[in-house]
């Protein structure tokens, strides 16, 4: 390896500190060039070889691993699987280091022999987080005033901010969320709280609307996580407390939007609009911190699968799955209702009779608020139900309270305050029986069933804005409510298509009969293959036993 020596030698006042750091002090008094500028070309060409081989090795190592692991004598024992087995059978190894370089605390490790305890404290640290990190979405609606006079724009042009927003979020579920299925979900979950910690610093600095519109996409798109969160809270809970462990995840991401709103407004209001994303860094980092030390390590359940293979799948559960549409439509129905009420709220308390301030309309968002902090008390009585049975008990309840509303809403405050809480309560446990339904189709596409039940819910929160805020404004309060009391009715019909215990292959029917009590795997009848139990395409056969005692065969197909 050859140098280049120089023998003009510069004084040491013209040597600056960074250039005495890159200059080898053994070498002769005399030569003031840099280390890189001494070597011969033929060994910069050798480093720069050396170097690429590196980057090459650490960004095809996961692929290396994935082969390996797909070779018969790779297959752990454990993984393969067994008659009683409803585990997925595609595993990963367990991972030491988060992103290669960052040590996972050992007790969150993943171990095939030894599951991870989902308690209330994880549970309530998912919520925690859910409620911390969707607040993003909703910080910039109670500021616009004070954004339109920092940028010097009209109202219009900063209304294109919360647009942009959701418009970010809606891709990012399509897009982001599905990745749960084939990625390391701690690692996915990092990622995106680091993107979105990162893009909210330059929302705080920034003094340039379109640098601001961008960076709100931006923040859209990454702010995906407790969409993540709550498949993955599934995974973890056991099947008797799913529901309960859904519940408390859906109330964090509900909580979140309602604080947001009065967060940013008292921050803001004391201070200034850029201390509020300034607090939103710190908050984001605080989770961030808590991600790395709670959230387990959970393995990959579908490696095999690309990215375009994930949309495909998607299309796939809703064409060949009758339950997915189902939820889907009733979905996107219910978020329409519920959207609509709280739009058309603002607009009914500020008109007559009722003339309320901001202020004032404010406050009827602690009565939301208090309606999700109950309902996750009502999670152990979820998991006795069969989901069906809930579903139409709130969709009932939800319509009652909708026809208070029709009924006094413009007439009597005490209405409205009901059907606040009434819609508030039912929703919730609505949506929570509706994604219980949605994850027991299969334990490896949670996922992207998760992505297919919010976006129905986007659909719907699009529709109820639109229709709802043109039906208000052209024929009043008591039409718009008795238009959505017939979208509940909807609902109803969607639901009644299908019974509580008919087959995942019917479109319609009441087949299994009108049980509304769940009962333990153990007791049941595992027939997903409807009237044929003999399916091609079952990979092994769970034998259960009846009340009875008799023993009967049925086909679970792994997905």
């Amino acid at each position: 390896m050859g140098f280049q020596w120089s023998h003009a030698a510069p004084n040491n006042s013209d040597i600056t500190m960074s250039e005495r750091y890159f200059w080898h002090s053994d070498f002769r008094p005399e030569s003031r060039l840099p280390l890189w500028s001494r070597w011969s070309p033929s060994s910069q060409q050798f480093v720069t070889q050396i170097s690429t081989l590196v980057l090459w090795y650490f960004s095809n190592r996961q692929i290396y691993i994935n082969r390996r692991l797909s070779l018969p004598q790779y297959r752990s024992a454990a993984n393969q699987p067994t008659p009683s087995s409803t585990v997925p059978t595609q595993t990963d190894l367990t991972f030491s280091k988060d992103f290669l370089c960052l040590p996972i605390p050992r007790r969150l490790r993943y171990d095939p022999d030894k599951p991870f305890h989902f308690g209330m404290l994880l549970n309530v640290s998912f919520g925690i987080a859910s409620t911390l990190v969707v607040a993003n979405l909703y910080y910039c609606q109670p500021i616009l005033i004070q954004l339109s006079a920092s940028f010097h724009v009209t109202y219009d042009e900063v209304a294109r901010i919360p647009t942009l927003v959701q418009a970010g979020f809606g891709i990012g579920l399509l897009c982001i969320t599905p990745l749960g299925d084939m990625l390391r979900r701690r690692q996915l979950i990092m990622l995106l709280v680091v993107f979105s910690t990162t893009l909210t610093i330059g929302l705080a600095i920034t003094k340039n609307l379109m640098v601001f519109e961008i960076i709100s996409f931006l923040i859209g798109l990454t702010t995906v996580t407790p969409q993540i969160l709550m498949p993955l809270a599934a995974d973890l809970a056991p099947p008797a407390r799913r529901g309960s462990a859904i519940s408390v995840v859906q109330s964090g991401f509900l909580l979140g939007i309602l604080i947001a709103r009065v967060l940013s407004g008292i921050v803001a209001n004391f201070t200034s609009w850029r201390f509020v994303y300034c607090m939103s860094i710190g908050i984001q980092s605080i989770v961030l911190g808590g991600a790395y030390m709670l959230l387990p390590d959970y393995p990959v359940k579908n490696r095999d699968l690309s990215y375009l293979g994930m949309f495909r799948s998607m299309a796939k559960y809703i064409v060949t799955e009758p339950l997915v549409g189902q939820i889907m439509l009733t979905n996107w129905a219910a978020s329409a209702c519920y959207t609509n009420w709280w739009v058309t709220l603002t607009f009914l308390l500020g008109g007559p009779p009722y003339y309320y301030s901001t202020v004032v309309i404010g406050l009827f968002g602690l009565i939301g608020m208090l309606a999700v902090i109950i309902v996750p008390l009502f999670g152990r009585l979820l998991d006795r139900l069969v989901p069906w049975w809930s579903v139409l008990v709130s969709i009932v309840l939800l319509l009652a309270f909708q026809a208070v509303q029709t009924g006094a809403g413009g007439i009597n405050i005490a209405a409205v305050i009901i059907s606040c809480f009434g819609l508030d309560m039912f929703r919730q446990i609505q949506s929570i029986s509706l994604s219980t339904l949605m994850f027991s189709i299969s334990d490896t596409a949670r996922s992207r069933l998760n992505a297919l039940t919010i976006i129905s819910v986007f659909l719907g929160q699009v529709t109820g804005t639109s229709v709802g805020t043109d039906v208000f404004v052209r024929y009043g309060w008591r039409a718009d409510s008795a238009l959505f009391m017939a979208m509940f009715a909807f609902q109803l019909a969607v639901l009644f298509l299908r019974g509580p215990h008919c087959p995942r292959n019917r479109w319609f029917g009441y087949e299994g009969g009108f049980g509304f009590r769940k009962t333990l795997p153990s007791q049941q009848s595992q027939l997903n293959a409807g009237d044929n139990p003999e399916n091609a395409g079952c990979d092994h056969l769970v034998v259960v036993s009846s009340k009875e005692g008799d023993a009967k065969g049925g086909a679970e197909k792994l997905r």
